[in-house]
Protein backbone atom coordinates (compact mmCIF):
# COMPACT_ATOMS: atom_id res chain seq x y z
CA UNK A 1 0.00 0.00 0.00
CA UNK A 2 1.46 3.22 -0.86
CA UNK A 3 1.86 6.07 1.36
CA UNK A 4 -0.53 8.23 -0.02
CA UNK A 5 -3.36 5.82 -0.30
CA UNK A 6 -2.89 4.87 3.40
CA UNK A 7 -3.02 9.23 4.04
CA UNK A 8 -5.95 9.17 1.96
CA UNK A 9 -7.94 5.75 3.43
CA UNK A 10 -6.68 7.37 7.01
CA UNK A 11 -8.44 10.64 6.08
CA UNK A 12 -11.79 9.22 5.31
CA UNK A 13 -11.81 6.51 8.09
CA UNK A 14 -13.68 8.51 10.29
CA UNK A 15 -16.10 9.94 7.92
CA UNK A 16 -17.27 6.73 6.42
CA UNK A 17 -20.26 6.07 8.95
CA UNK A 18 -21.78 9.94 7.58
CA UNK A 19 -24.36 9.74 5.06
CA UNK A 20 -23.24 9.35 1.31
CA UNK A 21 -24.08 8.98 -2.09
CA UNK A 22 -22.76 6.96 -5.02
CA UNK A 23 -24.16 7.92 -8.50
CA UNK A 24 -25.14 11.21 -9.69
CA UNK A 25 -25.00 14.22 -8.06
CA UNK A 26 -27.25 15.79 -5.49
CA UNK A 27 -30.06 17.70 -6.40
CA UNK A 28 -29.35 21.80 -6.16
CA UNK A 29 -30.66 23.18 -2.70
CA UNK A 30 -33.62 24.89 -2.61
CA UNK A 31 -32.86 29.03 -1.64
CA UNK A 32 -33.36 30.07 1.72
CA UNK A 33 -34.56 33.66 2.83
CA UNK A 34 -31.28 35.96 3.56
CA UNK A 35 -30.62 36.37 7.31
CA UNK A 36 -29.88 39.76 8.23
CA UNK A 37 -27.59 40.73 10.98
CA UNK A 38 -26.75 44.63 11.49
CA UNK A 39 -23.19 45.52 11.20
CA UNK A 40 -21.50 46.05 14.68
CA UNK A 41 -20.27 49.89 15.42
CA UNK A 42 -17.24 51.12 17.14
CA UNK A 43 -17.48 54.60 18.36
CA UNK A 44 -13.51 54.94 17.71
CA UNK A 45 -12.10 51.78 15.25
CA UNK A 46 -8.92 51.57 17.24
CA UNK A 47 -5.67 50.38 15.56
CA UNK A 48 -4.62 46.93 17.31
CA UNK A 49 -0.48 46.66 16.82
CA UNK A 50 -0.22 42.46 17.86
CA UNK A 51 3.32 42.16 19.79
CA UNK A 52 3.59 38.45 19.17
CA UNK A 53 6.59 36.21 20.22
CA UNK A 54 8.84 35.67 17.64
CA UNK A 55 10.02 31.97 18.25
CA UNK A 56 10.99 29.19 15.61
CA UNK A 57 8.02 26.82 16.71
CA UNK A 58 8.18 23.46 16.41
CA UNK A 59 10.11 21.99 13.61
CA UNK A 60 7.47 19.76 11.69
CA UNK A 61 9.84 17.54 9.08
CA UNK A 62 8.24 15.22 6.42
CA UNK A 63 7.38 14.72 2.91
CA UNK A 64 4.33 15.03 0.86
CA UNK A 65 2.56 12.29 2.44
CA UNK A 66 3.18 13.88 5.93
CA UNK A 67 -0.39 14.37 7.18
CA UNK A 68 -2.07 16.67 10.05
CA UNK A 69 -3.96 15.68 13.40
CA UNK A 70 -5.69 18.98 14.42
CA UNK A 71 -8.20 19.25 11.66
CA UNK A 72 -10.55 15.86 12.70
CA UNK A 73 -9.25 13.60 9.73
CA UNK A 74 -5.83 12.90 8.60
CA UNK A 75 -5.23 15.21 5.18
CA UNK A 76 -1.46 15.07 3.32
CA UNK A 77 -0.44 18.76 4.59
CA UNK A 78 0.40 20.59 1.37
CA UNK A 79 -3.59 20.19 0.90
CA UNK A 80 -4.51 21.16 4.22
CA UNK A 81 -2.87 24.06 4.84
CA UNK A 82 -3.15 25.77 0.76
CA UNK A 83 0.22 25.53 0.41
CA UNK A 84 2.72 22.85 -1.03
CA UNK A 85 4.71 21.29 2.13
CA UNK A 86 7.82 22.14 0.10
CA UNK A 87 7.50 26.16 1.02
CA UNK A 88 7.84 24.61 5.03
CA UNK A 89 10.59 24.36 7.41
CA UNK A 90 12.60 27.23 5.16
CA UNK A 91 15.96 27.94 7.19
CA UNK A 92 16.72 30.63 8.52
CA UNK A 93 19.92 33.23 10.08
CA UNK A 94 22.40 30.88 11.75
CA UNK A 95 21.17 28.11 9.48
CA UNK A 96 21.60 29.42 6.33
CA UNK A 97 25.47 31.05 7.49
CA UNK A 98 26.61 27.53 8.69
CA UNK A 99 25.07 25.98 5.44
CA UNK A 100 26.80 28.07 3.13
CA UNK A 101 29.83 28.01 5.66
CA UNK A 102 29.91 32.23 6.25
CA UNK A 103 32.26 33.96 9.15
CA UNK A 104 31.12 36.53 10.85
CA UNK A 105 33.19 39.01 9.19
CA UNK A 106 31.77 37.83 5.63
CA UNK A 107 28.50 38.47 6.84
CA UNK A 108 29.44 41.71 8.26
CA UNK A 109 30.75 43.00 4.52
CA UNK A 110 27.64 42.02 3.00
CA UNK A 111 24.98 44.56 2.24
CA UNK A 112 21.64 45.53 3.84
CA UNK A 113 18.14 44.73 2.66
CA UNK A 114 14.70 45.21 3.00
CA UNK A 115 11.81 42.97 1.93
CA UNK A 116 9.08 45.64 2.10
CA UNK A 117 5.15 44.87 1.83
CA UNK A 118 2.68 46.40 0.65
CA UNK A 119 -0.17 47.00 3.16
CA UNK A 120 -2.93 49.27 5.02
CA UNK A 121 -3.47 52.09 7.29
CA UNK A 122 -6.56 52.88 9.03
CA UNK A 123 -8.58 56.21 10.43
CA UNK A 124 -9.08 56.91 14.47
CA UNK A 125 -9.61 59.22 16.45
CA UNK A 126 -5.63 60.22 16.43
CA UNK A 127 -5.77 60.34 12.58
CA UNK A 128 -3.85 57.81 10.16
CA UNK A 129 -2.28 54.72 11.37
CA UNK A 130 -0.49 53.00 8.62
CA UNK A 131 0.64 49.05 8.85
CA UNK A 132 4.14 48.92 8.09
CA UNK A 133 5.15 45.38 7.52
CA UNK A 134 8.43 43.35 6.15
CA UNK A 135 11.64 41.58 6.82
CA UNK A 136 15.31 42.90 6.73
CA UNK A 137 17.91 40.11 5.26
CA UNK A 138 21.28 40.42 3.90
CA UNK A 139 21.83 38.29 0.96
CA UNK A 140 25.23 36.12 0.29
CA UNK A 141 27.00 35.58 -2.35
CA UNK A 142 26.34 32.40 -3.54
CA UNK A 143 28.13 30.71 -6.34
CA UNK A 144 25.35 29.54 -9.56
CA UNK A 145 26.91 25.69 -8.69
CA UNK A 146 25.83 26.43 -5.21
CA UNK A 147 22.05 27.23 -5.90
CA UNK A 148 22.08 24.42 -8.36
CA UNK A 149 22.78 22.08 -5.36
CA UNK A 150 20.43 23.73 -3.11
CA UNK A 151 17.45 24.45 -5.82
CA UNK A 152 17.01 20.79 -6.55
CA UNK A 153 16.19 20.26 -2.93
CA UNK A 154 13.10 21.64 -3.90
CA UNK A 155 12.50 19.79 -7.33
CA UNK A 156 10.83 16.80 -7.65
CA UNK A 157 11.62 14.24 -10.42
CA UNK A 158 13.75 16.98 -12.13
CA UNK A 159 16.98 19.19 -12.14
CA UNK A 160 18.09 22.64 -12.08
CA UNK A 161 20.18 21.01 -15.09
CA UNK A 162 17.31 19.80 -17.13
CA UNK A 163 15.19 23.14 -17.18
CA UNK A 164 15.03 25.52 -19.85
CA UNK A 165 17.08 28.15 -18.96
CA UNK A 166 14.49 31.34 -18.13
CA UNK A 167 13.06 28.67 -15.85
CA UNK A 168 16.47 27.21 -14.56
CA UNK A 169 17.32 31.25 -13.74
CA UNK A 170 13.98 31.65 -11.74
CA UNK A 171 14.80 28.38 -10.06
CA UNK A 172 18.03 29.77 -8.64
CA UNK A 173 16.48 33.30 -8.11
CA UNK A 174 14.30 32.06 -5.51
CA UNK A 175 16.14 29.65 -3.84
CA UNK A 176 18.83 32.52 -3.37
CA UNK A 177 15.56 34.56 -1.48
CA UNK A 178 15.05 31.78 0.68
CA UNK A 179 18.75 31.53 1.77
CA UNK A 180 18.96 34.56 2.84
CA UNK A 181 20.57 35.95 6.58
CA UNK A 182 17.41 37.70 8.52
CA UNK A 183 18.90 40.79 10.49
CA UNK A 184 17.62 41.23 13.81
CA UNK A 185 17.75 44.41 16.21
CA UNK A 186 17.44 46.20 13.30
CA UNK A 187 15.74 50.18 13.03
CA UNK A 188 14.51 50.94 9.64
CA UNK A 189 13.61 54.56 8.23
CA UNK A 190 10.79 55.39 5.63
CA UNK A 191 9.88 57.74 3.20
CA UNK A 192 6.64 58.60 2.08
CA UNK A 193 5.37 60.05 -1.01
CA UNK A 194 2.14 60.13 -3.20
CA UNK A 195 1.95 57.29 -5.26
CA UNK A 196 0.77 57.88 -8.87
CA UNK A 197 -0.04 54.73 -9.95
CA UNK A 198 0.04 50.84 -8.98
CA UNK A 199 -1.61 47.71 -10.41
CA UNK A 200 -2.73 46.73 -14.05
CA UNK A 201 -6.99 47.06 -13.45
CA UNK A 202 -7.32 48.35 -16.76
CA UNK A 203 -7.95 51.90 -15.42
CA UNK A 204 -5.82 55.02 -15.21
CA UNK A 205 -3.92 54.60 -11.86
CA UNK A 206 -4.85 51.12 -10.93
CA UNK A 207 -6.72 49.79 -8.13
CA UNK A 208 -9.77 51.30 -6.70
CA UNK A 209 -7.51 54.13 -4.98
CA UNK A 210 -6.53 57.82 -5.73
CA UNK A 211 -3.44 59.78 -6.02
CA UNK A 212 -3.73 62.36 -2.25
CA UNK A 213 -2.73 65.39 -2.83
CA UNK A 214 0.00 65.21 0.34
CA UNK A 215 1.57 62.75 2.90
CA UNK A 216 4.98 63.10 2.02
CA UNK A 217 7.00 62.64 5.44
CA UNK A 218 9.74 60.44 6.91
CA UNK A 219 8.75 57.31 9.34
CA UNK A 220 11.28 55.71 11.41
CA UNK A 221 9.84 52.58 12.37
CA UNK A 222 9.66 52.50 16.70
CA UNK A 223 10.35 48.92 17.23
CA UNK A 224 13.80 47.47 16.26
CA UNK A 225 13.39 44.04 14.28
CA UNK A 226 12.42 40.97 16.18
CA UNK A 227 15.11 37.64 16.21
CA UNK A 228 14.16 36.59 12.69
CA UNK A 229 14.68 40.09 11.21
CA UNK A 230 10.92 40.98 11.02
CA UNK A 231 9.04 44.28 11.46
CA UNK A 232 5.13 44.57 11.55
CA UNK A 233 3.52 47.38 13.74
CA UNK A 234 0.99 50.18 12.83
CA UNK A 235 2.77 53.14 13.55
CA UNK A 236 0.36 57.12 13.71
CA UNK A 237 1.36 59.09 10.42
CA UNK A 238 1.44 62.95 9.91
CA UNK A 239 -1.74 64.55 7.52
CA UNK A 240 0.52 66.51 5.97
CA UNK A 241 -2.36 66.61 3.16
CA UNK A 242 -3.56 63.86 2.86
CA UNK A 243 -7.71 63.59 3.18
CA UNK A 244 -9.02 62.84 6.80
CA UNK A 245 -10.52 59.58 6.53
CA UNK A 246 -13.57 60.70 8.15
CA UNK A 247 -14.68 62.92 5.60
CA UNK A 248 -13.12 60.73 2.31
CA UNK A 249 -14.39 57.47 0.84
CA UNK A 250 -11.09 57.47 -1.21
CA UNK A 251 -8.68 55.37 -0.58
CA UNK A 252 -5.78 57.16 -0.84
CA UNK A 253 -2.22 55.56 -2.11
CA UNK A 254 1.25 56.00 -0.73
CA UNK A 255 4.88 55.12 -1.63
CA UNK A 256 6.54 53.80 1.03
CA UNK A 257 10.25 53.84 0.31
CA UNK A 258 12.77 52.16 2.43
CA UNK A 259 16.00 54.42 3.50
CA UNK A 260 19.38 52.94 2.48
CA UNK A 261 17.42 50.19 0.35
CA UNK A 262 16.71 50.12 -3.55
CA UNK A 263 14.78 47.21 -3.32
CA UNK A 264 12.89 48.20 -0.33
CA UNK A 265 9.66 49.63 -1.71
CA UNK A 266 6.17 49.27 -1.76
CA UNK A 267 2.60 50.79 -1.79
CA UNK A 268 0.59 50.97 0.61
CA UNK A 269 -2.92 52.31 0.76
CA UNK A 270 -4.80 54.47 3.50
CA UNK A 271 -8.23 52.79 3.66
CA UNK A 272 -11.55 55.05 5.16
CA UNK A 273 -13.65 52.88 8.36
CA UNK A 274 -16.61 52.05 5.43
CA UNK A 275 -16.63 51.04 2.00
CA UNK A 276 -16.06 47.47 0.49
CA UNK A 277 -12.69 45.15 0.86
CA UNK A 278 -12.17 42.56 -1.50
CA UNK A 279 -9.60 39.85 0.41
CA UNK A 280 -8.36 37.55 -2.09
CA UNK A 281 -6.15 34.39 -2.05
CA UNK A 282 -3.87 34.19 -5.41
CA UNK A 283 -2.84 30.36 -5.70
CA UNK A 284 -5.29 28.46 -8.47
CA UNK A 285 -7.69 31.50 -8.04
CA UNK A 286 -6.13 34.26 -10.05
CA UNK A 287 -2.63 32.04 -11.07
CA UNK A 288 -2.43 28.30 -12.51
CA UNK A 289 -0.57 26.28 -9.75
CA UNK A 290 -1.92 23.15 -8.61
CA UNK A 291 -1.05 23.06 -5.31
CA UNK A 292 -2.62 19.86 -5.43
CA UNK A 293 -0.09 18.27 -7.71
CA UNK A 294 3.37 18.73 -5.82
CA UNK A 295 5.50 18.48 -8.71
CA UNK A 296 3.42 20.77 -10.81
CA UNK A 297 2.61 23.01 -7.99
CA UNK A 298 6.77 22.98 -7.42
CA UNK A 299 7.40 23.75 -10.75
CA UNK A 300 4.77 26.49 -11.56
CA UNK A 301 5.46 28.48 -8.08
CA UNK A 302 9.21 27.87 -7.99
CA UNK A 303 10.73 27.85 -11.82
CA UNK A 304 7.97 28.64 -14.40
CA UNK A 305 6.44 31.90 -14.67
CA UNK A 306 3.15 32.67 -13.01
CA UNK A 307 0.18 32.15 -15.27
CA UNK A 308 -3.22 33.91 -14.87
CA UNK A 309 -6.27 31.23 -14.38
CA UNK A 310 -8.40 32.35 -17.26
CA UNK A 311 -9.50 35.59 -17.49
CA UNK A 312 -9.91 36.33 -13.93
CA UNK A 313 -7.99 39.19 -14.53
CA UNK A 314 -10.47 40.91 -16.23
CA UNK A 315 -13.09 39.86 -13.54
CA UNK A 316 -10.90 42.13 -11.31
CA UNK A 317 -11.02 45.21 -13.50
CA UNK A 318 -14.60 45.32 -13.89
CA UNK A 319 -14.95 45.45 -10.17
CA UNK A 320 -12.37 47.66 -10.45
CA UNK A 321 -13.96 49.81 -13.12
CA UNK A 322 -17.39 49.48 -11.81
CA UNK A 323 -17.42 49.72 -7.87
CA UNK A 324 -16.02 53.03 -6.35
CA UNK A 325 -13.67 53.21 -3.81
CA UNK A 326 -13.23 49.11 -3.70
CA UNK A 327 -9.72 48.26 -2.02
CA UNK A 328 -8.27 44.88 -2.96
CA UNK A 329 -6.16 43.10 -0.57
CA UNK A 330 -4.49 39.88 -1.53
CA UNK A 331 -4.08 37.04 1.39
CA UNK A 332 -1.30 34.43 0.70
CA UNK A 333 -0.05 32.02 3.35
CA UNK A 334 3.26 31.35 0.88
CA UNK A 335 6.55 32.24 3.27
CA UNK A 336 7.27 36.09 3.14
CA UNK A 337 10.93 35.06 1.30
CA UNK A 338 9.33 34.17 -1.49
CA UNK A 339 6.27 36.51 -2.24
CA UNK A 340 8.07 39.05 -4.30
CA UNK A 341 6.98 37.38 -7.52
CA UNK A 342 3.58 36.51 -6.34
CA UNK A 343 3.26 41.07 -5.50
CA UNK A 344 5.33 41.16 -9.33
CA UNK A 345 2.35 39.09 -10.59
CA UNK A 346 0.03 41.13 -8.97
CA UNK A 347 0.86 44.55 -9.51
CA UNK A 348 1.51 43.38 -13.76
CA UNK A 349 -1.92 41.57 -14.01
CA UNK A 350 -4.43 42.21 -11.19
CA UNK A 351 -5.71 45.81 -9.38
CA UNK A 352 -3.17 47.02 -7.21
CA UNK A 353 -3.67 46.18 -3.36
CA UNK A 354 -2.32 45.99 -0.02
CA UNK A 355 -0.65 41.99 0.95
CA UNK A 356 -0.31 39.62 3.71
CA UNK A 357 2.17 36.86 3.73
CA UNK A 358 3.23 34.26 5.78
CA UNK A 359 5.60 35.42 8.66
CA UNK A 360 8.95 33.63 9.30
CA UNK A 361 7.71 32.34 12.80
CA UNK A 362 4.66 31.15 10.84
CA UNK A 363 7.48 28.10 9.54
CA UNK A 364 5.62 24.90 10.29
CA UNK A 365 2.55 22.68 8.73
CA UNK A 366 0.42 23.48 12.02
CA UNK A 367 1.19 27.32 12.21
CA UNK A 368 0.53 27.74 8.49
CA UNK A 369 -2.91 26.24 9.19
CA UNK A 370 -3.54 29.44 12.02
CA UNK A 371 -1.99 32.11 10.04
CA UNK A 372 -4.89 32.56 7.46
CA UNK A 373 -7.34 33.15 10.18
CA UNK A 374 -4.74 35.35 12.20
CA UNK A 375 -4.64 37.63 9.19
CA UNK A 376 -7.93 37.80 8.49
CA UNK A 377 -8.81 38.23 11.77
CA UNK A 378 -6.62 41.28 11.85
CA UNK A 379 -7.96 43.01 8.97
CA UNK A 380 -11.76 42.64 9.93
CA UNK A 381 -11.03 44.13 13.52
CA UNK A 382 -8.71 46.86 12.13
CA UNK A 383 -11.88 47.92 10.11
CA UNK A 384 -15.32 46.99 11.86
CA UNK A 385 -17.42 49.02 9.71
CA UNK A 386 -16.18 47.69 6.57
CA UNK A 387 -18.07 44.64 4.38
CA UNK A 388 -15.21 42.15 2.68
CA UNK A 389 -15.56 39.82 -0.21
CA UNK A 390 -13.99 36.98 0.66
CA UNK A 391 -12.60 35.06 -2.55
CA UNK A 392 -10.24 31.66 -2.81
CA UNK A 393 -10.63 27.91 -4.49
CA UNK A 394 -11.48 24.35 -2.65
CA UNK A 395 -8.41 23.10 -2.61
CA UNK A 396 -7.63 25.13 0.52
CA UNK A 397 -8.98 23.29 3.57
CA UNK A 398 -8.05 26.23 6.01
CA UNK A 399 -10.29 28.41 3.32
CA UNK A 400 -12.82 26.19 3.91
CA UNK A 401 -13.13 26.30 7.41
CA UNK A 402 -12.21 29.45 8.28
CA UNK A 403 -14.54 31.80 5.54
CA UNK A 404 -17.06 30.58 6.71
CA UNK A 405 -16.25 31.35 10.33
CA UNK A 406 -15.83 34.74 10.14
CA UNK A 407 -19.38 35.09 9.06
CA UNK A 408 -20.31 33.99 13.00
CA UNK A 409 -17.05 35.70 14.35
CA UNK A 410 -17.88 39.54 12.75
CA UNK A 411 -21.59 39.21 11.97
CA UNK A 412 -22.52 41.25 8.83
CA UNK A 413 -19.49 42.20 7.86
CA UNK A 414 -18.77 39.37 5.20
CA UNK A 415 -20.68 40.57 2.08
CA UNK A 416 -19.58 37.21 -0.27
CA UNK A 417 -17.90 34.38 -0.52
CA UNK A 418 -16.74 32.85 -3.75
CA UNK A 419 -14.95 29.74 -4.13
CA UNK A 420 -13.34 28.06 -7.01
CA UNK A 421 -14.53 24.37 -7.30
CA UNK A 422 -11.01 22.80 -8.26
CA UNK A 423 -11.95 19.37 -8.23
CA UNK A 424 -14.85 20.17 -10.43
CA UNK A 425 -12.70 22.10 -13.08
CA UNK A 426 -9.46 20.10 -12.59
CA UNK A 427 -9.37 16.31 -12.57
CA UNK A 428 -5.95 16.39 -10.90
CA UNK A 429 -7.33 17.71 -7.61
CA UNK A 430 -8.60 14.60 -6.54
CA UNK A 431 -8.83 15.71 -2.45
CA UNK A 432 -11.27 15.90 -0.99
CA UNK A 433 -13.20 19.20 0.54
CA UNK A 434 -15.36 20.31 3.61
CA UNK A 435 -18.28 22.37 3.16
CA UNK A 436 -20.51 21.84 6.46
CA UNK A 437 -18.89 25.05 7.55
CA UNK A 438 -21.75 26.36 5.13
CA UNK A 439 -25.16 24.78 6.66
CA UNK A 440 -26.18 27.58 8.72
CA UNK A 441 -25.00 30.44 6.28
CA UNK A 442 -27.28 32.40 4.53
CA UNK A 443 -27.41 30.45 0.88
CA UNK A 444 -27.40 34.16 -1.25
CA UNK A 445 -24.12 34.87 0.66
CA UNK A 446 -21.83 32.50 -1.04
CA UNK A 447 -21.26 30.35 -4.67
CA UNK A 448 -19.17 27.99 -5.61
CA UNK A 449 -18.17 28.31 -9.32
CA UNK A 450 -15.73 26.96 -11.59
CA UNK A 451 -15.21 29.29 -14.68
CA UNK A 452 -14.27 33.09 -14.08
CA UNK A 453 -17.60 33.87 -15.88
CA UNK A 454 -19.63 32.62 -13.60
CA UNK A 455 -18.98 35.70 -12.03
CA UNK A 456 -20.07 38.20 -14.26
CA UNK A 457 -22.88 40.48 -13.76
CA UNK A 458 -23.01 39.78 -10.14
CA UNK A 459 -23.87 43.31 -8.33
CA UNK A 460 -21.80 42.06 -5.42
CA UNK A 461 -21.39 45.90 -4.57
CA UNK A 462 -25.43 45.49 -3.60
CA UNK A 463 -25.11 42.06 -1.55
CA UNK A 464 -25.78 39.80 -4.91
CA UNK A 465 -23.23 36.80 -4.51
CA UNK A 466 -25.08 34.00 -6.04
CA UNK A 467 -25.68 33.05 -9.72
CA UNK A 468 -28.68 31.32 -9.90
CA UNK A 469 -27.62 29.18 -12.80
CA UNK A 470 -24.62 28.03 -11.84
CA UNK A 471 -25.84 25.05 -9.75
CA UNK A 472 -24.58 24.55 -5.91
CA UNK A 473 -24.91 20.98 -5.28
CA UNK A 474 -23.45 20.98 -1.66
CA UNK A 475 -23.66 18.53 0.86
CA UNK A 476 -22.75 19.94 3.84
CA UNK A 477 -19.85 17.22 4.22
CA UNK A 478 -16.96 16.06 2.49
CA UNK A 479 -17.35 16.00 -1.11
CA UNK A 480 -15.50 15.37 -4.29
CA UNK A 481 -14.55 12.13 -3.67
CA UNK A 482 -14.47 8.99 -5.85
CA UNK A 483 -17.48 7.85 -7.61
CA UNK A 484 -19.40 10.77 -6.88
CA UNK A 485 -19.64 9.58 -3.39
CA UNK A 486 -20.38 13.08 -1.35
CA UNK A 487 -20.73 12.78 2.63
CA UNK A 488 -23.32 15.34 4.87
CA UNK A 489 -26.73 15.81 5.87
CA UNK A 490 -27.60 17.23 2.16
CA UNK A 491 -26.58 14.05 0.89
CA UNK A 492 -28.50 10.96 -0.23
CA UNK A 493 -29.04 8.16 1.94
CA UNK A 494 -26.16 5.36 1.59
CA UNK A 495 -27.06 2.38 -0.58
CA UNK A 496 -24.22 0.33 0.70
CA UNK A 497 -23.49 -0.36 4.54
CA UNK A 498 -20.42 1.39 6.15
CA UNK A 499 -17.95 -1.80 5.37
CA UNK A 500 -18.92 -2.17 2.41
CA UNK A 501 -18.38 2.02 1.60
CA UNK A 502 -15.10 1.74 2.95
CA UNK A 503 -14.18 -1.06 0.76
CA UNK A 504 -15.05 0.87 -2.18
CA UNK A 505 -13.46 3.93 -0.89
CA UNK A 506 -10.24 2.12 -0.51
CA UNK A 507 -10.54 0.75 -4.02
CA UNK A 508 -11.00 3.76 -5.32
CA UNK A 509 -8.05 5.81 -3.84
CA UNK A 510 -6.03 2.93 -4.88
CA UNK A 511 -6.93 3.35 -8.26
CA UNK A 512 -7.05 7.26 -8.06
CA UNK A 513 -3.23 7.03 -6.19
CA UNK A 514 -1.61 3.91 -7.05
CA UNK A 515 -1.12 4.56 -10.40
Amino acid sequence: MSPAFSTIVLALAPLVSAHAVLGPEPAAVAQEHPLITPSPTLPDPVTRTVHRKRGILDDLKGDVNSVLSGLGSNVPSYVASGVPNFFQDFPVGEDVRKSLGLDDSQVSALPTSVLNVPSYGNWTNQGWNLRFRGNVYKQPNISEEKLNDLANIFLIDTSVEELPPDQANQARNLTAAIFVLQQSDENVTFNLQPAPTAGASGEQGGGGAVTPNGGSQQIRFPYETTTQGDFDAFVHIDGNGLAAGNNTSNIQRLNVYTEGSDIGNATSYLVPPTGLTIISDIDDILRITKIYQPKEGLLNSFARPFVQWENMPNIYANWSRSIPDFHFHYLTTTPEQVTRNYMDFIYKTYPGGSFDTRPLNFSDVQATLSIRKYLLNKIFETYPERKFILVADTSNSDVMKDYPQMVTDFPGQVQCIFLRNTSATDDGDRFPYDTSGFKDLDRNTYMFFKVPDDLTNLDIQNGQCLNASIPQNLTFGYQGLPFGINLGSGAVSPMYGTSTLMGILMAGFAVAFMV
